[in-house]
């Protein structure tokens, strides 16, 4: 049987429950978040979801806009974007801060904030979308829904006047070529304690929107 088709929707703090779950799922093996919220010491997933619900709950407050992918009504797809000169509006927060802290202590909070001014020193410009989350359900990987995912951002960005790109960045290798046929370069690395994080851009993406005269 074909699997179900996949398809796109803007994101609402009503999915914040069903986002939380994914994006848990997608990162809490990733190298960089291990590192970041001690995967070595007890208490990794407990830290790893308030960091998720915290960001979450900071994005939709702040109204950033956040993309969906679907399939049969099940979030399977999640894409939070940044947009340019907003992109540090969740970690800004002081509200936030002490959210964090609170709940994943002050050296994990540390960590965070510094990896986070670490990805932004390698911006290209002040106008780029930053991708701050992005992932597909693993039980959903393999089916092009990446791909699906991130020409939904891509759309969303070309209809921007204020964007010169789009920039994400990934500490997992099983990632880099996957970013590369999508169009993306890689413009710098840093060390995220002893994950080399590696960040690209997709300078001015366009729209797989045709226009018609």
């Amino acid at each position: 049987m074909p699997d179900a088709p996949a398809r796109i929707c803007q994101l609402d703090e009503g999915y914040a429950r069903e986002a939380r779950s994914l994006l848990y799922h997608a990162y809490r093996h990733e190298p960089t978040y291990a590192w970041l919220f001690d995967a070595q010491r007890p208490g990794y997933e407990r830290r790893l979801r308030v960091v998720i619900r915290e960001w979450l709950r900071q994005h939709f407050y702040l109204q950033l806009p956040a993309i969906g992918l679907l399939v049969e009504d099940r979030l399977v797809g999640v894409a939070l974007i940044a947009p340019p000169l907003r992109r540090l509006g969740v970690a800004d927060s002081w509200a936030w801060r002490l959210r964090m802290i609170l709940g994943t202590g002050l050296r994990c909070t540390r960590r965070y904030l510094d990896y986070q001014a670490a990805v932004a020193g390698c911006l290209p410009s002040e106008k780029v979308h930053l991708l701050p989350f992005l992932a597909v359900h693993p039980q959903f990987q393999g089916r092009h829904h990446g791909e699906q995912l991130l020409q939904a951002v891509h759309d969303w960005c070309a209809d921007s006047p204020d964007t010169q790109g789009v920039v994400l960045d990934t500490g997992n290798e099983h990632y880099l070529a996957f970013y590369q046929r999508q169009g993306y370069e890689e413009i710098g690395e840093v060390a995220i304690g002893p994950v080399r994080e590696r960040v690209f851009f997709h300078p001015n993406p366009l729209s797989s929107k045709v226009t018609t005269v």
